[in-house]
């Protein structure tokens, strides 16, 4: 079991419960909200949280299993339609209101509307599980305050208001407006962001092969590029309120650090969860890998603190363990202070 791991996933996705609690409870207002008033919000704010119990699958498993497992099936619509019906039917029995497909329709959709939001972030999600295809449109940070608070507050008011009154609606309704109009302007700042990195490259004569752009934490005004070269990595970050030249940081790929553990199992799924996006290093006789999805820790030049990396632990019998390095609380604290700095523009 790996400890570090579990605490990693368990906090984000608390982090990022608010945000599906109050998608849960709009959704349901939608579908029961003038039948049952509150208790359709309460319903759906459960509702929306169940597809992330898939965290606790890291108490029980490897690393690398963990990671495969974290958001799939239950972020499927496979899920949605199997176990919608399964919730509905146990409600059902207990509730005053003994609808049944009223109450499966209320947990299909707010299942249904989780992972479709999930897939906005960078982790991405298996919407269409078990076909191997993550959808990861890397527009929003899984935690983003401009998203979740006016949602919140429309949520707050509608509420307040009487079950069959219309502006309990109105509120609803605008609350699912305006959270999903930012997740279509999201679309147009990742496109812009991508613009000025492809723009940069053109500019200092950069060849590359790839790029990958992803907003930072908490907002979406300063966005992260990832650029795949022949041998090396770039990674650079870009503000709306930058005035002066994107600068990008080169990280070898050191891919063939590997070896023979190329041809390992646990190696190759860890590569096919990163997409690709790795690199190792060599540090006291000991092997990393650097999951370069999410970025680093800390904005210094030549940092190497990434946010994901984990340890290549080969036993006696051959087999490949990854253990995740121990994160320092300060990280977060700086790296929040750093950023907030950079996104005010270089």
């Amino acid at each position: 079991m790996n400890i570090i791991l579990s605490i990693s996933l368990t906090f984000v996705a608390s982090m990022d419960s608010l945000t599906q609690i109050v998608l849960g409870a709009a959704v349901g207002e939608v579908v029961l909200g003038k039948k049952i008033g509150n208790k359709a919000m309460l319903y759906g704010a459960i509702a929306g949280t169940i597809p992330d119990l898939d965290v606790f699958a890291s108490y029980f498993t490897d690393t690398v299993t963990a990671l495969s497992i974290h958001r799939g099936f239950t972020h499927s619509i496979l899920f949605s339609i199997l176990f919608a019906p399964v919730f509905g039917w146990i409600v059902s029995r207990y509730e005053a209101f003994k609808n049944f497909k009223s109450w499966s329709w209320l947990f299909f959709w707010a299942f249904v509307t989780h992972p479709i939001l999930d897939a906005h972030t960078t982790w991405g999600t298996q919407l269409f599980w078990p076909f191997d295809l993550r959808l990861a449109f890397k527009t929003i940070f899984v935690i983003d305050p401009i998203y979740t608070l006016p949602f919140l507050v429309f949520l707050i008011l509608t509420m307040r208001q009487k079950r069959t009154a219309k502006k309990r609606r109105i509120y609803n309704k605008i609350g699912l407006l305006i959270s999903s109009s930012y997740l279509v302007l999201t679309f147009l700042l990742k496109w812009l962001a991508f613009n000025q990195f492809e723009s940069a490259l053109k500019t200092q004569n950069i060849a590359y092969l790839e790029i990958d752009t992803r907003p930072s934490p908490l907002n979406t005004i300063l966005w992260s590029a990832n650029v795949e070269t022949e041998d090396a990595y770039l990674l650079g970050n870009y503000s709306f309120f930058d005035t002066q030249p994107i600068t990008f940081k080169s990280y070898p790929k050191n891919h063939e650090l590997l070896g023979d553990l190329v041809k390992n199992e646990s190696i190759k799924r860890m590569i096919s969860i990163s997409e690709g996006w790795y690199t190792i290093n060599k540090k006291n006789d000991n092997l990393y890998f650097n999951d370069l999805r999410f970025g680093l820790l800390d904005l210094k030049p030549k940092s190497e603190n990434f946010v994901f990396k984990y340890k290549i632990d080969v036993d006696n019998s051959g087999n490949v363990h990854f253990v995740e390095e121990p994160k320092d609380k300060r990280d977060g604290k700086k790296l929040l202070s750093e950023l907030w700095k950079r996104l005010k523009g270089n």
